[in-house]
């Protein structure tokens, strides 16, 4: 269990540097098991969602370790297609790695995957496209087993540009006999690191960053060195922090054109957004005002892990502002939280109404999800006094040393293990 102090009132000063992307990072841990030899990648961040997928890489049987930001595989030794359910439980994405063991030994037994519980998040997207590739699957008890003697390419049509689907095809198909057309696919960054790992370890990807992706496998290359790029997410929250707080801070390593929905709605709220090619500084001096409505689509629309963020950095905005919320039915986990520090949020449907409010004052709060708890610590910046942030292993599942990342920035904020 961890808590998290944080004392509001402190404006946020200097730079940092944006950690590694998780949701890069995941998908191409799981495509590793498909090299023939090593593979090294840098800029990985040190998480727990990271820690759960080199346990799930040993498990298989390949030597994975980290040191600091640098992460080494070797995949050679991999002698298991089965994931126990407790590994598959630590988090969502454990699911990419179906496609994945399919590809690499032509069967996958798993269960269904864990993670944030933000609502329906069912994987029959990933199977029906399993299914087309020529694969058999099984559900029973609990648990899913894929298999495949061979695997032809095709063309797959998503009814719904899903992450977690396109990224699971590309990993299947890599190995299927032919090309496989994808339509209707994710376009997020993730899915073109993804595309970039695939194309460095032999096979020939493109169109990834489009709804339309093509995959034509060929031989994998003995080793791959891989950068993984920033992450898009942690950047939007620290510059939703600075909005919040006020301030001036400086994110190096940071791609701007990856969140410019979310700075479109902070320059709205009266933030000054100067970007750069690979950094970007954040100005505000926390008297924000209302942004109208939000809604919250697949990219390149507004990203529903920065909807959380967003959301906190609004509660003393003056004015009104509507969020609407169509990926997550239980995305708005953290308003009752929110509400506890004096936050004015009437919730009706998936849209959420945010009133702002002058003050508000430090509470007892409980994260209830990794991008809810980091709102939690987003709104605490800005309350009166002390707010206490009680959390599950959420914010460290994807925020990477958070509490000395804002305190080199001048918060005053504090971590502690139970």
């Amino acid at each position: 269990m961890d808590f998290w102090t944080v004392r509001g009132g402190k404006k946020l000063y200097g730079s940092c540097r944006i950690q590694g992307s998780k949701n890069a990072s995941l998908p191409i841990l799981a495509a590793s098991v498909l090299a023939c030899g090593e593979t090294e990648l840098d800029c990985v961040p040190r998480l727990r969602d990271i820690d759960a997928a080199l346990r799930i890489l040993r498990h298989l049987g390949c030597r994975a370790e980290q040191d600091g930001n640098s992460l080494y595989i070797d995949a050679r030794g991999l002698v298991h297609s089965c994931i126990p359910e407790d590994l598959m439980h630590e988090m969502r994405s454990s699911v990419i790695f179906m496609g994945a063991l399919l590809a690499r030994c032509g069967e996958a037994r798993l269960s269904p995957p864990g993670g944030c519980r933000l609502g329906k998040r069912p994987i029959d997207l990933h199977l029906k496209a399993l299914r087309q590739l020529g694969a058999e699957v099984e559900e029973r008890g609990g648990e899913i087993l894929c298999r495949a003697e061979k695997l032809r390419g095709t063309v797959i049509r998503l009814p719904f540009p899903s992450v977690g689907a396109t990224e699971n095809t590309m990993l299947a198909a890599s190995a299927a006999e032919g090309e496989t057309v994808i339509e209707g696919a994710a376009r997020e960054p993730e899915i073109e690191a993804l595309q970039d790992y695939l194309n460095a370890m032999g096979c020939r990807v493109c169109g990834a960053g489009t709804g339309r992706i093509v995959i034509e496998p060929r031989g994998p290359r003995g080793s791959v060195r891989f950068r993984i790029q920033p992450d898009r997410i942690a950047a939007a929250t620290l510059a939703c922090a600075c909005a919040a707080a006020g301030g001036e801070i400086e994110l190096l390593d940071a791609e701007p054109a990856h969140f410019s929905t979310v700075l479109h709605f902070l320059k709205e709220a009266g933030c000054d957004i100067i970007t750069k090619q690979c950094c970007l500084t954040v100005r505000s001096d926390g008297r924000l005002r209302a942004v109208g409505t939000i809604t919250t689509e697949p990219y390149p629309g507004f990203p529903t892990d920065a909807q959380p963020v967003l959301m906190a950095a609004l509660l003393r905005a003056e004015g009104v502002t509507r969020i609407r919320e169509t990926i997550f039915e239980n995305r708005f986990r953290q308003v009752p939280e929110l509400r506890k520090l004096g936050a004015e949020i009437r919730l009706e449907g998936q849209t959420a109404e945010i009133r702002g409010v002058a003050h508000l004052t430090g509470a007892e709060l409980e994260a209830t999800d990794l991008r809810g708890g980091a709102a939690m610590l987003v709104a605490g910046l800005t309350a009166e006094g002390e707010t206490r942030v009680r959390d599950e292993g959420h914010i460290a599942r994807g925020y990477e040393r958070f509490d000395r990342v804002l305190s080199a920035l001048g918060a005053e904020v504090r971590r502690t293990d139970s």
